[in-house]
């Protein structure tokens, strides 16, 4: 089994890359195999919603998100991780994300989803929410731990003081392996849920 791991902080090194790197260690006990992206400073442009993906099967501006979808087909689980800005993800991971989901056209239901943020003091929660929502409106189920995915730092290396913050990366990367072997036997055992036609029904007609 294979975990993506998105590090959307620019620093390499930072806090994020603290919290992730303790679920790595994790997961390499339990035998799950991971890769780190590290797009945080990476030149991402946004969506310009030219819907050129619906046809071509991959976003319009070639660049590290495609080089990105067939990775993210791959694996069994996506963990991303932000530093928080203004109550929110860094700009950069979201431009990412949002071209990332939308673009690709594959079934993304049943891979577990998880969320890691990093903040000196506050936004954390907001944060948090932001990236839940990518996997929430994509079928993905959200890997939870035994409080809020966040730990505290401001200077690179303050995290690893955060005891606590430590102590839920490794309760979530045990639980979101765990999600993830479950899924798999049901997979194998019951098959996917039945996929509706989707339903578009617009606000104003």
């Amino acid at each position: 089994m294979k975990v993506l791991i998105i590090n959307g902080s620019p620093h390499a090194k930072g806090n994020t890359y603290t919290a992730l790197h303790e679920m790595e260690k994790i997961f390499a006990e339990e035998g799950i195999e991971t890769e780190l992206l590290q797009i945080g400073a990476q030149d991402i442009r946004g969506c310009i919603g030219c819907y050129s993906c619906s046809k071509k099967g991959k976003c319009v501006f070639d660049d590290l998100v495609n080089e990105t979808a067939p990775k993210f087909e791959a694996c069994d689980g996506l963990v991303i991780g932000s530093p928080v800005y203004y109550a929110s993800a860094n700009a950069t991971l979201v431009a990412f994300l949002h071209r990332l989901f939308y673009s690709t056209p594959f079934d993304k239901r049943m891979k577990v989803g998880a969320s890691v943020v990093a903040a000196r003091r506050g936004g954390l929660s907001a944060t948090f929410d932001e990236l839940n929502k990518f996997f929430t409106i994509s079928g993905m189920p959200v890997a939870s731990s035994q409080y809020w995915n966040s730990i505290h730092g401001r200077m690179p290396g303050e995290a690893e003081g955060d005891r606590e913050g430590l102590q839920i990366m490794r309760t979530l990367a045990r639980n979101m392996t765990f999600l993830m072997k479950s899924i798999a036997l049901g997979k194998e055992r019951f098959g996917l849920p039945e996929k509706e036609k989707p339903e578009r029904t617009n606000f104003i007609r």
